[in-house]
C-alpha cells in the first residue's frame, strides 16, 4: 500500500495573541485556542491531493503531546485522512525526539513518503524533516510549493534567496511544506460527524523505547517591546529633525 505519513502539531491558534505569564515561566495556554499547526495543515492538505489524484492509497495522521491533542487529530481526519496515531506524553518534545518518533512510525507504517510542515509556529525550528531524512537516510526536498509525483520519482519546486529551485528526489523520501504549495480545505459539518468513527490509535511515548531527553534549558520568556505610539510631522524637515532626535540618521 502506497501510505503517506504527515505530521501534526498542535499549537496556539495563529489568530490568538500569546501571552507570557506574569512570572516569565511560559506561556498562557488555560482557555486559549489550540489548532493545527498551519504549515502541518497545508502538508495535510497536499497529502490529501497526492491521494485523490491516486498516486497514494492511504494518509496517515501522525501527532506527538497529550491526550489533548485527539482534537487536532480528529480535524485531521475531518479533513480526508483515512486513521491518526497519537504518541501520548504531557512532556514537551524538541525537534530530535520528534524525529525519532517518526523514524520508530515508518518501521511499522513503511511510507512512500512523509510529509511534514517546514516549521511551527511556535518554535520555528525548521528542523525536524532534516533530522528525519537523516536517520530515515532517504532523499529530502525542505519548503516545497510545488510537489509533482511521476513514478518512483518526485520533482519538488523549491523557494530559496534566488528564486525557484526545482529538484527529483527518489521515492521514498521526506518533504516539508511551505506556505505557497497549497490552500488546505474547508471541514464541513458533515465530515467532522464522519471523522468520530474514523481510527485514531493511542500509543505512549516510552512504548516506542524514544527517551524525551531534553537538550534545551529555556531560562525565562519574555514578551516583545510594546510598540510607542507615533508622532505626527507637518512635513519632510520636521520628519528629518525628529529623526535626528533619536539617533535614528
Amino acid at each position: 500500500m502506497r501510505r503517506i505519513l504527515v505530521g501534526i502539531k498542535r499549537v496556539i491558534d495563529y489568530n490568538v495573541r500569546v501571552r507570557v505569564r506574569p512570572d516569565g515561566s511560559g506561556i498562557v495556554t488555560d482557555g486559549v485556542k489550540m489548532s493545527i499547526n498551519p504549515f502541518d495543515e497545508i502538508a495535510l492538505e497536499e497529502a490529501l491531493r497526492i491521494r485523490e489524484r491516486g498516486e497514494a492509497d492511504e494518509v496517515v495522521a501522525i501527532g506527538i503531546g497529550p491526550d489533548d491533542a485527539q482534537q487536532q487529530l480528529r480535524t485531521a481526519l475531518a479533513m480526508g485522512a483515512d486513521r491518526a496515531i497519537l504518541v501520548r506524553t504531557d512532556v514537551a518534545v524538541e525537534p530530535p525526539v520528534v524525529a525519532r518518533v517518526m523514524r520508530k512510525l515508518i518501521e511499522h507504517e513503511t511510507p512512500v513518503m512523509v510529509i511534514l510542515g517546514k516549521q511551527a509556529i511556535d518554535d520555528d525550528c525548521n528542523q525536524v524533516g532534516q533530522m528525519l531524512a537523516a536517520l530515515w537516510d532517504r532523499p529530502q526536498a525542505t519548503c516545497a510549493s510545488k510537489i509533482e509525483i511521476t513514478g518512483q520519482t518526485a520533482r519538488v519546486t523549491r523557494e530559496v534567496d534566488a528564486g525557484l529551485e526545482t529538484i527529483e528526489v527518489d521515492l521514498p523520501a521526506v518533504f516539508t511544506a511551505d506556505l505557497r504549495l497549497n490552500e488546505p480545505r474547508y471541514v464541513k459539518l458533515p465530515d467532522i460527524m464522519k471523522a468520530k468513527k474514523k481510527p485514531l490509535d493511542v500509543t505512549d511515548l516510552a512504548a516506542l523505547g524514544v527517551a524525551a531527553t531534553a537538550r534545551l534549558k529555556v531560562l525565562r520568556y519574555e514578551p516583545p517591546p510594546q510598540r510607542q505610539k507615533g508622532v505626527m510631522v507637518k512635513d519632510a524637515a520636521e520628519l528629518v529633525a525628529a529623526l535626528r532626535q533619536k539617533g535614528l540618521v
